[in-house]
């Protein structure tokens, strides 16, 4: 195996405030704060490309694994939805002593930072957003394509309308491994040969675990079915300054994602559209990312 693909190419350290065992990775300590958020399927290996060269350039880098994803435990109260997600990373950061951080994340990690900034006014002083979930503002995104090719949300309907079913189905670590590599492969969310077959294994390796796979859901249940929401996410225009950047690459993403990102944040840097690049910026595009990350922060870096 690759130094790059190590499981334990950086120290793990836990904590339990939210009642769970919570594990995440922790670099560069008495740099800047940033908060990496990994989305679905993903788990904090999605930012493995992204750790040292951060903590390299001044920051103090938190990649955690959300509950219920990779080495972290089952939310024990049942819930696996965006609130319950934004209330933990608030105690993790309270717990190392953060009041203040720069954060970033896609997909699910997305609309968890957006309800972290609003949530807890005045946590993320600085959000980097890619490849995300957006709130939908009717006046203001009229003639925009806000809906991804229905073909291409089949799994969201499966997971969110039936996840019970399609867990027994995947019913061995091989068929929920397999499942899984096709997000970064035939399901064309990435740019075509962005990842390695190994990569893929890589990535797919947590989700073997038919429980976490099955908590791995909890996020699309709660966007179609209002009783597995432990409260209302908040998602609405945002004031927190942010950097954003679109691999157009994706098709599972609203297909103007730029377009509308630019309407819900109106403090931005951006959007940049980034070339060959998909849904996994941070692994696709990491290089472009960590230096447009350093770029956006470098007064903070500079204190």
């Amino acid at each position: 195996m690759s130094e790059a693909l190590r499981p334990d190419r950086f120290r793990v350290e836990e904590t339990r405030v939210r009642g769970f065992p919570q594990r995440f990775v922790r670099e560069g300590q008495g740099g800047v704060p940033l908060l990496l958020v990994h989305g679905w399927p993903e788990t904090r290996r999605i930012w493995w490309r992204n750790v040292e060269a951060l903590a390299r350039a001044g920051f103090e880098v938190i990649a955690p694994d959300l509950r219920g994803f990779g080495d972290s435990g089952l939310g024990p109260d049942g819930f696996h939805d965006v609130p319950s997600h934004s209330r933990d990373l608030e105690a993790l950061l309270r717990a190392l002593g953060h009041r203040r951080v720069v954060a970033a994340g896609g997909d699910l990690g997305g609309p968890v930072l957006q309800d972290l900034s609003l949530r807890f006014p005045g946590l993320v002083r600085r959000l980097v957003l890619f490849n995300s979930p957006l709130p939908f503002l009717r006046e203001r995104m009229q003639g925009l394509r806000t809906r991804p090719p229905l073909e291409s949300m089949d799994y969201f309907l499966r997971q969110g309308n039936d996840p019970d079913g399609l867990a027994a189905e995947l019913d061995t670590p091989e068929r929920r491994r397999r499942y899984v590599a096709s997000f970064y492969g035939s399901r064309y969310w990435a740019h075509p040969g962005a990842f390695a077959p190994a990569e893929v294994d890589f990535m797919t390796e947590p989700f073997a675990d038919g429980a976490k796979l099955r908590a791995s859901f909890g996020a699309y249940e709660s966007a179609l079915r209002p009783e597995k929401r432990s409260e209302a996410p908040l998602l609405a225009e945002n004031p927190t300054p942010t950097l954003l950047l679109f691999g157009p690459s994706d098709h599972v993403i609203h297909p103007d994602f730029d377009r509308m990102a630019a309407v819900v944040f109106p403090d931005r840097v951006g959007p940049f559209l980034l070339r060959d690049c998909g849904h996994f910026v941070q692994w696709e595009a990491a290089e472009i990312l960590n230096g447009a990350l350093v770029a956006f922060c470098r007064d903070l870096l500079r204190r």
